[in-house]
């Protein structure tokens, strides 16, 4: 089999003399050539720390006779972002970066790539471009940052920030939290979008087995990548491309395990946009069929007890694996060139389960205090749900494991806003009251970028009454951190004419999860008929404007013309 290298090689002369200018030499040229993109830069913990991974990758890849070429794209934080229109550039920069990698790829000719990432967008971006690329390649993972004194993680800032705008603590209590919140490089140390991404990544047969969220500061994680470096080879070898082990049987395993760790609603965001450059169609209804009846297995934080750390102690996406196999499409082949069934029986003898159980035991704690076994869930109705009614007639996403039990049905008093930083000051200075269905609208893809709604979420969450008497319902999205009553992915989209946008003061909402409904069911405090309300919102959809696009240049204007329903994954088209 000839190599895409060589043919690139054969077809443009100026190759050889270009490579040797950089140091490669005449032997290098012959040898596979492998791609190495990383999101590394000094733009966040989650990346300032990769460039040590790519250069035992390369290693990995010198030492098994291939070439690798470093490529760096780097990603922006949530976290930095977060608070300033910095936030609407965060999902745009998923595609962003995905883009690049192909433009990286195809414009160069490799015979394989390894792709390393750590957080939010950064690794669907990866997912985005390889699938784009469709050659041999591994995905390496920068794993977790430590937890801080007393197990703080960052997701809590939100909430004790809004605690001290209340007066509840402190400005040098919040300021101690906010210096010892990330005590180390690494994704945030909780089950956010960044984590669960990195262990999609590993369910979907792309990364090592038990590589994914493994602790930033451990070396076992330097290992994982020499040996990506060395095992990437191998798949060039027998030209197992990523279309060869992502399949729909391989999303379905993703999205099975997406229910047994409680994962971010983001995921209904990457999981169907990498499908797409698959050829695969999945939106949020795929993952509210295949939740159902799912148990959830998994004590870490929001939702749960125990900091991200403690997930690869209790050994990782395999011990998750072990527990839901029934459940599992055991036969797809994986990164090893192995199936899935045959790296999770290497496992049991290679002592990996031991190996991690001596981090956990340094603890006191055992495998099930953090995973739970099949029989005894934390929860067995999967963990998000996909709401439709005419408030939402595409769908919307709400991460039911997270929200009260008082809230899984009721009917509110609806309390539009056009912006989060008009609902947040209405939270926070004590305008909404319990009952109140608090809108956040036009913050999605078309309308601002599709920004978080971080800083509400936790205000409300962080009220011990409002977070268990009102709703937040938005055509924006959550971070992954969020937890409480949040309805997010509201489609079609207020900027779009969604019914959204047409929502006013004291419309009644009704929300029930179990019946999966998210409906308008009066006007002005006053239960309707169905088709009363019908009529009133065709009235108002008679005198609604589009607004005029908030952004007249730039990538922003791009997403905005260009993306498509945040159920279909955002991603643009």
């Amino acid at each position: 089999m000839e190599l895409n290298s060589q043919k690139v090689r054969a077809l443009a002369p100026e190759n050889d003399p270009l490579k040797i200018g950089m140091g490669w030499t005449v032997a290098d040229l012959d040898k596979p050539q492998i791609m190495v993109e990383s999101t590394f830069g000094d733009s966040h913990p989650g990346s300032a720390h990769l460039d040590t991974f790519v250069g035992e990758a390369m290693r990995g890849i010198s030492d098994a006779g291939g070439r690798g070429a470093r490529y760096f794209t780097t990603d922006i934080c949530d976290g930095i972002a977060q608070g300033h229109d910095g936030i609407n550039y965060s999902l745009v920069h998923r595609d962003m970066i995905a883009n690049m990698i192909e433009i990286h790829g195809k414009s160069t000719g490799f015979d394989g790539g390894i792709f390393i990432a750590s957080c939010d967008k950064s690794v669907p971006a990866c997912l985005m471009g390889l699938a784009r690329l469709d050659m041999p390649s591994i995905v390496v993972t920068g794993g977790v940052m430590d937890a801080g004194p007393d197990l703080l993680t960052l997701e809590q800032i939100g909430a004790y920030s809004a605690m001290c705008r209340r007066g509840e603590i402190s400005e040098e209590q919040l300021t101690w939290y906010k210096h010892h919140a990330c005590p180390s490089c690494g994704a945030c140390s909780f089950m956010g979008t960044a984590s669960t991404m990195q262990i999609m990544a590993e369910a979907l047969g792309l990364m090592l087995p038990g590589s994914a969220l493994m602790p930033a500061t451990c070396a076992d994680l330097k290992d994982v990548a020499y040996k990506a470096g060395a095992q990437v080879l191998e798949l060039v070898k027998k030209g197992i491309k990523v279309s060869d082990i992502v399949t729909m049987k391989s999303f379905e395993n993703a999205i099975m395990v997406h229910a047994a760790i409680s994962g971010s609603t983001n995921s209904l965001l990457h999981i169907p946009a990498m499908a797409h450059e698959l050829g695969f169609e999945i939106d949020g209804d795929t993952f509210d069929r295949m939740h159902r009846g799912a148990h959830y297995l998994l004590d870490i934080r929001p939702a749960g007890k125990w900091p991200a750390q403690f997930f690869y102690y209790a050994g990782g996406v395999p011990a998750v694996m072990e527990e839901i196999k029934s459940m599992l499409h055991l036969d797809v082949l994986t990164v090893t060139g192995k199936t899935l069934g045959e790296n999770l029986d290497d496992l049991k003898s290679c002592g990996f389960y031991e190996k991690c159980s001596g981090y956990l035991e340094k603890w006191n704690l055992k495998r099930t205090d953090v995973i739970r076994t099949f029989e005894q869930p934390i929860g067995s109705d999967g963990t998000v749900a996909v709401l439709k009614g005419n408030l939402a007639p595409e769908g919307a996403v709400v991460k039911h494991s997270a929200v009260p039990k008082e809230m899984f049905q009721a009917v509110l008093l609806a309390r539009p806003f056009d912006c989060e930083e008009d609902a947040i000051e209405a939270v926070l200075t004590g305008k909404i009251v319990p009952g109140d269905a608090v809108f956040i609208r036009y913050e999605g893809p078309k309308g601002s970028g599709m920004p978080e709604m971080f800083y509400t979420t936790e205000a409300i969450s962080s009220d011990p009454e409002l977070g268990r008497s009102i709703a937040l319902i938005t055509d924006g999205r959550f971070s992954g951190a969020s937890k409480g009553p949040a309805i997010g992915h509201v489609s079609p989209e207020a900027a779009e004419g969604g019914p959204i946008a047409l929502v006013e003061e004291n419309d009644l909402i009704k929300i029930d999860i179990p019946a999966r409904t998210l409906e308008i069911v009066g006007i002005a405090g006053k239960a309707l008929a169905p088709e009363e309300v019908e009529q009133k919102l065709a009235e108002r959809k008679k005198a609604w404007k589009p607004r005029e696009n908030r952004y007249k240049r730039g990538v922003l204007k791009l997403f905005s013309e260009h993306a498509v329903s945040p159920m279909k994954g955002g991603y643009m088209e």
